[in-house]
């Protein structure tokens, strides 16, 4: 079968060196060129788009790198392509190569090179195991992610983390609230707050607050939980926001943290 490929790379020149290579070595390794795009967001939609079985992805982007790309790209499961990352730092590699990485290659790429790699992930995605590695080593290259995924109306949207205000448990899906909109999400409270802990602080059991959307407290209307009084509203105190006027409770049990961010 012959593998469909999308390049993503933020330099025009690079994406072409690229798409010449690929046409230098279509009689010894066909392929189809399905794609190519210059950030993450157009990434993700192109790709969406065009299924490839294989992603060309540079590592140093702007924004987020293809090291993080390719985490979000491991969220679609059965159906996420391979990836080769392509790269002019070699920093990078000996990290990929000590998880298993696929592939890595060397800016300036050499036409040999790219179909000896084209040729070999091809063959590993038939191997559910070889692909397994692919994602581990992409989550172990990029520990602390940069964005939230969005599932939305069949499209998959990042969510800058700095543009979050909050993020509020309601039901079986967790709210996402920016300066210009809610989003839903499918994480849990609970992991978000052990993965980005340093970034959201939380302020009631269903609400986690980012520490730099905190610029004080007031009195509320005098609301509690309705669990009883271990939970329940320190003297119906609420944490007031950066950029919007929606104001959330503070629990008893966070009243000492919260208060303190806002001395």
């Amino acid at each position: 079968m012959i593998p469909r490929l999308f390049i993503v790379d933020d330099e025009a020149p690079a994406r072409a060196r690229l798409a010449t290579l690929l046409s230098d070595i279509a009689a010894e390794c066909p392929h189809q060129l399905v794609g190519e795009a210059n950030d993450a967001q157009g990434a993700l939609d192109g790709i969406a788009a065009s299924k490839p079985d294989i992603v060309l992805l540079d590592v140093q982007m702007p924004g987020m790198t293809g090291i993080e790309l390719a985490v979000h790209l491991s969220g679609q499961g059965a159906d996420a392509p391979a990836v080769i990352f392509v790269s002019a730092y070699d920093e990078y590699a000996l990290k990929a190569f000590d998880v298993h990485a696929l592939d890595y290659l060397l800016k300036p790429v050499r036409a040999s090179r790219l179909a000896e790699a084209i040729r070999r992930v091809s063959g590993l995605r038939s191997q559910a195991a070889s692909q397994k590695e692919s994602i581990a080593a992409a989550a172990a290259m990029q520990p602390t992610r940069q964005n939230f995924s969005v599932q939305e109306r069949g499209r998959l949207l990042l969510v800058p983390i700095a543009e979050v205000i909050y993020l509020k448990a309601e039901l079986k899906y967790v709210t996402l609230r920016t300066r210009t909109r809610d989003y839903l999400i499918e994480e849990s409270l609970l992991s978000i707050e052990e993965e980005l802990a340093a970034v959201f602080v939380r302020v009631h059991r269903n609400a986690l607050v980012a520490r730099s959307a905190i610029i004080g407290v007031e009195r509320g209307s005098g609301a509690v939980d309705a669990e009883g009084d271990s939970d329940k509203a320190q003297e119906s105190w609420q944490v007031i926001l950066r950029d919007i006027d929606e104001r959330l409770p503070i629990s008893r049990r966070q009243w000492a943290v919260v208060k303190a961010l806002v001395r």
